[in-house]
């Protein structure tokens, strides 16, 4: 596990706070965008966290309530999951908005499908030119464990005939991935994981990206003997859309706090396989957030 200092010697971090500043300081209008919503938009919002000063679950307004369930979406794509129902059985309860019938049929897929194209199909069964199936994370850990030097731990979420818009047709998942291009590199004994994003919610989907990637860096932690120490999490384009400006604003007037504290749980540390990893397997310590903020807007 990251050897956290003692959580009244952290330094409070206030970087995500201050992307959303940027955010509105220095976004353009991007209209005309599929949620039907205009957003503020900037290229490259970066944040990098010393897992030593806490973990990166959001205190600028409390997800205490929700906080794993993003784990155990990464969890259910880390294992081929690209339906509505397998989703479900993940604990992924929010859904249902792009699993719509209308959305299916325009993709050609079958009703609750997100299509072998998405998070799911890309992590677990990526296409190969032999016409099989490739398991990225299967051999993310197989390298990193012969090989920890190089510079190749590299996973993908994008297939990318199968995410084009060229032609109509070819799109093969209702939503084209927006998180999940993975760098593992272990310099040392230390385990450094940059995720990178092609696009990000900023006030929503961006705070569960920055646990489920961070949760990864510990989930390889366990499997490979290396100590996690750095998450750097960027963005390309990093937007806020035009509806949750007064909730952004609202958070903009707290004081930044300490990160908390996540460790996996007695039975987690038993794991000896990627895909046997759920979100029961974390928990949540030393979490002393802002008050939550409801109904913040989600643009689908």
């Amino acid at each position: 596990m990251p050897k956290y200092v003692p959580y009244t010697y952290r330094t409070p971090d206030s970087q995500y706070g201050d992307l959303l500043y940027k955010i509105l300081r220095n976004g353009k209008i991007a209209g005309g965008t599929r949620q039907g919503v205009d957003a503020l938009t900037i290229m490259q919002g970066t944040m990098q966290f010393n897992l030593r000063n806490g973990f990166p679950v959001i205190p600028d307004r409390s997800i205490k309530g929700f906080w794993n369930r993003p784990i155990g979406e990464l969890c259910a794509f880390i294992n081929g999951v690209t339906t509505l129902k397998g989703l479900e059985e993940f604990g992924c309860t929010w859904w249902e908005p792009w699993v719509t019938e209308e959305k299916t049929e325009m993709f050609g897929l079958q009703p609750e499908d997100i299509g072998p194209a998405s998070y799911g199909g890309a992590f677990h069964d990526f296409p190969t030119r032999e016409g099989g199936s490739f398991d990225q994370y299967e051999n993310l850990l197989a390298q990193i464990l012969r090989v920890p030097g190089d510079r190749v731990h590299f996973v993908t979420p994008w297939i990318p005939r199968e995410n084009s818009r060229a032609e109509t047709g070819l799109q093969k998942t209702t939503i084209a991935p927006c998180h999940g291009w993975v760098h593992v590199r272990v310099i040392g004994d230390e385990l450094l994981l940059h995720m990178f994003q092609r696009s990000g919610d900023t006030p929503v989907g961006v705070p569960s990206n920055m646990i489920q990637y961070a949760a990864l860096a510990l989930m390889i932690e366990q499997l490979t003997g290396h100590t996690a120490t750095t998450y750097y999490h960027t963005i390309s384009d990093t937007h806020i859309y035009q509806n949750q400006v007064p909730n952004v604003l609202e958070m903009l007037q707290r004081q930044p706090l300490r990160l908390p504290t996540v460790l996996l749980t007695k039975e987690g540390k038993k794991i000896k396989d990627i895909h046997d990893f759920r979100r029961a397997h974390f928990e949540l310590k030393n979490y002393h957030p802002h008050p939550a903020i409801s109904g913040i807007p989600v643009s689908t």
